[in-house]
């Protein structure tokens, strides 16, 4: 079996080519694929089993006033993508977002739950969601994520060890819950989903459980043997942003316990060994 990882570059993809170790794969970076060239993306799919597709235009913020850009990666990336699978026949998985939804829930929200994005990012990763599953139903995979962190780019928990080590204290909204998700346990996760021949359609890939960014803050304080109490909590109204955020991002597992996988491990004792294992610092 060949694996191509599209977005190889990234956080996920680079730890996807950790969990796919020993096996015979392809890695695109953004730079060795342009995923909105359809001719290029069918040359690159073709011969290999399975596609992941971790490539996405993130900029939240700025996909507000640059909608078109997003969609071109995030929709049309993904729909060229599954096209070249369908043809080829390979598997997809097409790694998604919380933001298909509008924050709104106060209960995780199950796998089946209808998109409503509000904010442009949301609606690109939305509208790619919808033109996978139009080309390539019967073979792709959704895997909705949030939250992610990890030892290979920006991310919050960087960020706050950042912020640790030149101010006192640092104050993080306590008004948006969701998951913190290592994208080592995701890029293992999504391997198992492979491996295991599970039925084609959307899984929520998170850490189990849940807190709020300033939970979330003083969880990497502590463990990363710092004073927990040097983070204050602060309201969403005083870090306005282009984007809405959703104020609700919690993800239900059921897909996983169905297709008779184990659900992501909680998401403090993600963290704790992804400090252990040097990935955050």
């Amino acid at each position: 079996m060949r694996y191509l990882v599209v977005g190889a570059g990234g956080m996920l993809g680079t730890d996807l080519q950790t969990a796919l170790a020993g096996r015979e794969v392809t890695a695109l970076t953004r730079s060795r694929l342009d995923v909105t060239d359809a001719s290029a993306v069918a040359a690159a799919v073709a011969g290999h089993g399975v596609v992941i597709n971790a490539s996405a235009y993130t900029k939240v913020d700025d996909a507000e006033s640059h909608e078109s850009d997003a969609f071109a990666v995030n929709a049309v990336g993904a729909g060229n993508l599954a096209t070249a699978a369908a043809a080829a026949g390979a598997k997809l998985v097409q790694v998604s977002t919380d933001y298909v939804f509008d924050g709104g829930a106060t209960t995780p929200y199950a796998e089946s739950t209808p998109t409503a994005p509000v904010s442009a990012y949301g609606r690109s990763k939305a509208e790619g969601e919808r033109l996978v599953i139009a080309a390539h139903p019967d073979g792709s995979y959704i895997v909705r994520t949030a939250w992610l962190y990890g030892e290979n780019g920006g991310n919050f928990a960087r960020t706050m060890l950042s912020l640790a080590a030149s101010r006192p204290t640092v104050s993080v909204v306590d008004d948006q819950l969701g998951q913190p998700t290592w994208t080592l346990d995701l890029a293992t996760q999504i391997v198992a989903l492979l491996d295991n021949d599970a039925p084609a359609g959307v899984y929520h890939g998170t850490n189990s459980g849940s807190t709020s960014w300033f939970g979330f803050a003083r969880a990497v304080f502590a463990e990363s043997g710092l004073d927990p109490d040097r983070v204050l909590p602060t309201t969403s109204a005083d870090f306005v942003r282009p984007a809405p955020r959703p104020a609700y991002s919690v993800l239900g597992h059921d897909a996983w316990t169905a297709a008779g996988i184990a659900p992501m491990r909680p998401w403090r004792e993600a963290l704790a060994a992804a400090v252990a294992a040097g990935a955050v610092r």
